[in-house]
């Protein structure tokens, strides 16, 4: 593992990469950031949507939001910078991980660009292995350099960037499938998967439940699987 990971290290693809996921992490924090900072609403979606009355409430905090803004756009300056780039991933991946949560918890649909994100910001912390491995390890620092026995060449980068492409589509397909029924980021948005789904009155009902009761994400799956149990036919 040592051999592969000085191997990708010295590998122009793998450095291009590195430099890619700091501005493209960067760029995802600088604009949600300058929002908060200046004290507006963050996203457009409507009060009654899950994420929506999170944002809200987030909104009302004070000085707290501008807070969090603050640290994003902190957090995007350090990953920019090569000299404090580890330090902008430290910061950047526990926000991004609570992030990921809070989507997944309210079944937000840009969850799948989210967990492109916590993956980046993971890679950018492999990356930077060598140095943090000292945080927990006790090794004395390596005076010589590591000698690749076997070099993998091009098949290391077919096989990492590959394996890449096959997650990022496991990502896609998987997320599709994950929830039965979804908020959507509006009421049009929510009430056009019923039409295609298994239970459109009971996804009305959902929907309803969201966006003209105002009811909690809980009390409507609740309420949307009761009703889709009294729709449903006993097997007999």
């Amino acid at each position: 593992m040592e051999e592969l990971y000085h191997e990708a290290k010295a590998d122009k693809w793998f450095q291009r990469f590195v430099v890619f996921c700091r501005i493209a992490l960067a760029a995802s924090f600088i604009p949600s950031g300058y929002v908060k900072m200046m004290g507006e609403r963050f996203t457009g979606l409507p009060p009654n949507n899950p994420l929506g009355h999170y944002f809200d409430a987030l909104h009302m905090t004070g000085y707290y939001y501008t807070f969090i803004g603050v640290a994003q756009i902190i957090t995007a300056i350090l990953l920019l910078i090569p000299r404090t780039s580890l330090l902008g991933a430290l910061m950047y991946f526990p926000i991004i991980l609570n992030i990921g949560v809070l989507t997944y918890a309210t079944r937000f649909e840009g969850t799948r660009i989210v967990t492109f994100m916590i993956l980046a910001s993971l890679f950018l912390l492999i990356w930077d292995y060598k140095r943090l491995k000292h945080l927990w390890l006790s090794e004395p620092p390596e005076t010589e350099p590591v000698v690749i026995k076997k070099s993998l060449g091009n098949r290391l980068r077919v096989i990492f960037f590959g394996s890449s492409f096959a997650l990022i589509a496991f990502i896609i397909i998987g997320t599709f499938y994950l929830y039965e029924i979804r908020p959507g980021n509006s009421e049009a948005e929510c009430r056009g998967q019923c039409a295609s789904g298994k239970n459109p009155a009971a996804c009305e009902t959902f929907c309803n439940c969201l966006y003209t009761q105002g009811q909690s994400l809980d009390s409507c799956l609740a309420t949307f699987n009761k009703a889709k149990d009294i729709r449903t036919p006993e097997v007999k």
